[in-house]
């Protein structure tokens, strides 16, 4: 049975950027698990995919050798077993705000005696070239399972959470973040807010013990947040990518044809 490269590497503190999977495009999905990120993440919570799709992109990208992970709509345990059954190799689990809800996280992916998770499927193994026995038997070790902190709330239990067996890693997502930070009348918080609760967040993985991370956009803030301390990194997504550099190639051609400037094209 296939190991898992990330949550190896995440257990002995190395970074690992991925990115973000919004499209839901096959063919874009593909050759996205081929650049070389260590994995990539089907967002389940804000994107229009069904379970059917869900399951053809995690297929695609294990194929590729790169480690396939599901944000789920909710930490439940009919999502968590559903993207796990259909061959994700890891769980993000957002709005995690309480040590209770935590648990539920963790036990819903892993098998008894460790958690609740039912035993049924079949691409769950063939993700990682294995049997079924194979699987059942090594899954609760390779399984990562990923807690989303994105509300002072979750910072407030941060420790007990980050603590808790099972957590193999945390991650931010700062725009919910930050719009849980809103002042009653709406107002966002100050940058030196904002960055002051992320900083706190470090700083509970760090006396824990637990890798944390968050989404950037640039890969300028990969490098200043990985030497800050942060470990599991998610790089723009693939809508991003496309969007952010149609526009610039629009703009560039713009200027070009009005400047007359063409023969570079």
């Amino acid at each position: 049975m296939k190991s898992n490269p990330v949550k190896a590497a995440l257990r002995v503190g190395k970074p690992q950027v991925g990115t973000w999977l919004s499209l839901g495009d096959l063919t874009a999905t593909r050759m996205l698990a081929r650049v070389g990120f260590p994995w990539l993440t089907v967002d389940l919570e804000h994107s229009a995919y069904d379970w059917n799709h869900a399951a053809a992109l995690f297929g695609a990208i294990a194929d590729a050798g790169c480690v396939p992970l599901a944000r789920v709509p909710e930490g439940r345990h009919d999502y968590i077993k559903r993207v796990l059954d259909a061959g994700a190799h890891g769980i993000v689990c957002p709005m995690v705000d309480t040590v209770e809800h935590a648990k539920e996280c963790i036990a819903a992916a892993k098998y008894p005696p460790a958690g609740n998770r039912s035993v049924g499927g079949s691409l769950h193994a063939l993700n990682f070239g294995a049997t079924a026995g194979d699987y059942y038997a090594r899954a609760n070790d390779e399984i990562l399972v990923i807690l989303q902190t994105e509300s002072p709330t979750g910072v407030e239990n941060a420790e007990a959470i980050y603590s808790l067996p099972g957590v193999d890693a945390i991650f931010v997502g700062p725009n919910d973040l930050r719009a849980q930070m809103r002042t009653p009348d709406g107002a966002d918080p100050s940058p030196e807010d904002f960055e002051a609760m992320l900083q706190r967040i470090l700083a509970a993985g760090k006396k824990c013990g637990t890798p944390v991370g968050l989404h950037v956009q640039t890969v300028e803030d990969v490098q200043r947040r990985t030497s800050e301390g942060w470990q599991f990194i998610a790089l723009g997504s693939d809508l991003r990518m496309m969007i952010g550099n149609a526009q610039k190639w629009a703009a560039e051609v713009t200027e070009a044809t009005q400047s007359g400037d063409m023969a570079r094209y």
